[in-house]
């Protein structure tokens, strides 16, 4: 319950800090925005990168595995 309340407010600042009538952040946070996504973007796709080779790796694995127990079926 507190998290959401807490959410709640901050969001109303968010909200609140870009608006005009209030502290008219907006062109400071579009500023921010332009060299923030950029950067994050990036991060993401190598995280994307690594998740991705750790899944081939995986199933690769997990059919080693699978002809390993078909060949132990099969010598029984």
């Amino acid at each position: 319950m507190v998290s959401l309340i807490v959410g709640v407010v901050l969001i109303g600042f968010c909200v609140f800090a870009c608006l005009p009538n209030g502290l008219d952040w907006s062109s400071d946070v579009i500023n921010f925005l332009k060299g923030f996504v950029p950067a994050f973007t990036a991060f993401c796709g190598l995280i994307s990168i690594f998740i991705g080779f750790a899944d081939i790796k995986d199933k690769k694995e997990a059919k080693k595995e699978e002809l390993a127990a078909k060949k132990a079926e099969e010598n029984k």
